[in-house]
């Protein structure tokens, strides 16, 4: 049923790290009131939402009485516990929908899902024990990499399986939990689609972006990707696809490996779904007319989405990472630099502090 939020109307977000900070900016510019939902008492989206509630995701109560308080309800992390989400929905409206949260916070379901939908994935196969990983590792060979089904992000909740390993301390290594191996694809180059899709089933794609990791944190995003044509049309097309088969509504991003073989055409290998506003897209805040967290907030108020257009040649994204953010007067003398601060009181080594925008006017070269 189609359904539009009147101005001043709140918006429920579970978690309250920079993600929501940034939604929570961006629902205030179009008259939206946030809600913020976590269990974190010093998240840096409580200095800009207009509500909180600090409480486990897993209290019944606390959940219900904060639905019955917003009109509608997302995210900002895909951890959700199922039982959650259940719980949120028989109160309001939830977007993106459970169904898309539950294909996408399980690796398993999710390169199922993939599968079933015809879109190339790293090979895979399920490991419940440590026998089940001896049998993964002969079929999938080695190097290859263990990973857990749920709760992995920025390179947690997986580990190498290099020649040689002890197969059983490595299943050990994860904790014993539900597990999947993937193949290491010999990639040239990773890069991200960052899309919205409406309530009507309407779609808008941001340029491809080309990205850089660094101890399995993202460290920077360069858009548009350097990329043939022909392989930026069809990112796209898969990201549709996915969105299309999720019935999703709001911005998600889709993460894939380019392959390059002599004599072939580049493929293209889909390795991760993120159904939330994600790192990748932080460009779009200074280098696109709509920013990827403005566009998140219209489709789930089911008003319609913003253009993408791209500001500039290109642009560029610099997460800083750490103490990396102490450098922030030298960015902020720096002509053309659009600084983002994420107000977190502790720089530890590994933690997304804020990151740094910078537009090319003209092209390379």
């Amino acid at each position: 049923m189609p359904f539009s939020l009147a101005p001043g109307a709140t918006v429920g977000v579970l978690g309250g790290g920079q993600l929501g900070r940034m939604l929570a900016l961006a629902a205030a510019r179009l008259g939206l009131k946030t809600h913020i939902y976590t269990n974190e008492p010093d998240s840096p989206a409580f200095d800009v939402c207009s509500a909180r509630t600090i409480a486990g995701y897993e209290d019944a109560a606390a959940l219900a009485e904060f639905a019955d308080n917003v009109d509608v309800v997302t995210y900002e992390f895909e951890n959700v516990p199922a039982r959650a989400a259940a719980i949120l929905t028989e109160h309001c409206l939830v977007r993106p929908g459970p169904e898309a949260l539950a294909v996408c916070q399980d690796r398993l379901a999710e390169k199922e899902f993939l599968g079933a939908n015809r879109i190339a994935t790293a090979p895979y196969m399920r490991v419940d024990d440590a026998g089940s990983l001896a049998r993964a590792v002969a079929q999938v060979g080695r190097p290859s990499i263990l990973k857990t089904r749920r709760f992995g992000y920025d390179g947690k909740g997986q580990v190498l399986v290099r020649e040689g390993a002890d197969l059983a301390v490595t299943f050990r290594s994860l904790g014993g939990a539900p597990a999947i191996l993937e193949g290491v694809v010999p990639f040239a180059k990773e890069i991200s689609v960052v899309a919205a899709r409406g309530q009507r089933g309407e779609f808008a794609a941001y340029d491809v972006c080309e990205n850089r990791h660094e101890n399995h944190i993202l460290k920077f995003t360069r858009a548009p990707a350097l990329l043939a044509p022909e392989s930026a049309v069809e990112a796209v097309r898969i990201a549709k696809a996915i969105a299309d088969a999720l019935d999703y509504v709001g911005v998600l991003a889709v993460e894939m490996f380019v392959v390059e073989e002599a004599g072939a055409p580049p493929r293209l290998i889909v390795n991760e779904i993120a159904p939330r506003v994600h790192n990748s897209g932080h460009w779009t805040l200074d280098g696109a007319l709509t920013s990827q967290f403005e566009q998140h907030i219209r489709a789930i108020a089911g008003w319609p989405l913003g253009a993408t257009n791209r500001h500039g040649a290109h642009v560029e994204m610099w997460n800083l990472i750490g103490e990396e953010v102490l450098a922030f007067e030298q960015i902020l003398r720096e002509p053309g630099a659009s600084l983002h601060l994420y107000g977190k009181a502790e720089a530890r080594p590994g933690r997304k502090m804020g990151h740094v925008t910078r537009i090319a006017a003209k092209a390379e070269g």
